[in-house]
């Protein structure tokens, strides 16, 4: 993608655009480091993270972020915090085990689409998504399905621009306990040295990081489906000029 050689450039010229963006799901992992890499590079004028409660920061750079509470049971009260914003982040996202099938479906399709369709009434332009790799509408697999449906509905909302995140195993330290893919996240962790397992894992890192250089790369699509591998691609772009 001849974009991503003038990575740089894009984001000096992204600046000038002072623009603004929301977060929802900044308290796990995946939002939490892109909350980071956001704030690291300085893209936007506005930074504003919507969720179910206020988040504690102590670093300094975390000052100016702005914190929007609501109540995603009740959004079409809060369409206030949806006003505004040029970008949207969603990294929404829970288990199964932890809120069984509703919750899953509560969260992972409900929250998101509702977010998304007031995301879109408030004004945002482009809108990325984390889902996950393999979701699909006619998967057999009750997680793959629910997934594959809500980006279905947010495709259809039809944003400027949407880019919807397909990320195989996310590498990364979670707050709860997830013992099959803590076994996963080591096992790849220690491989991803040795080999190129890009089409089994993404540390969050990267994801963030290409989430991020995903919003100042210009482009004429509607929709983005990003798997795995592109990433990777997008994500590391830094570490490919400058090797």
């Amino acid at each position: 993608m001849a974009e991503l050689e003038n990575i740089q450039n894009l984001r000096e010229n992204f600046k000038k655009h002072n623009k603004s963006c929301f977060i929802l799901g900044a308290s796990g992992a995946t939002g939490k480091e892109l909350l980071k890499e956001i704030l690291k590079q300085q893209l936007f004028s506005n930074v504003t993270i919507i969720g179910r409660r206020k988040l504690t920061f102590e670093e300094v750079a975390y000052q100016n972020v702005n914190q929007q509470v609501v109540d995603f049971e009740k959004l079409d009260e809060y369409s206030a915090s949806f006003q505004g914003h040029d970008v949207g982040f969603c990294c929404f996202g829970t288990t199964k085990a932890k809120g069984g099938a509703d919750g899953f479906v509560r969260v992972d399709q409900d929250y998101v689409c509702m977010s998304a369709e007031s995301a879109k009434a408030g004004g945002c332009k482009h809108f990325l998504l984390v889902s996950s790799n393999g979701a699909d509408k006619h998967s057999i697999f009750f997680i793959l399905k629910i997934k594959g449906e809500a980006e279905v509905k947010i495709e259809e909302l039809n944003f400027d621009h949407c880019t919807i995140f397909k990320p195989a195993l996310i590498l990364c330290d979670r707050e709860e306990s997830r013992p099959l893919e803590w076994c996963a996240r080591k096992i790849l962790g220690c491989l991803s040295h040795a080999m190129s397992i890009t089409a089994l894992s993404v540390p969050v890192s990267t994801l963030a990081r290409a989430m991020v250089n995903n919003a100042v790369i210009p482009s004429d699509k509607k929709v983005e489906l990003l798997e795995n591998k592109d990433i990777h691609r997008i994500g590391n772009q830094d570490e490919t000029k400058t090797s």
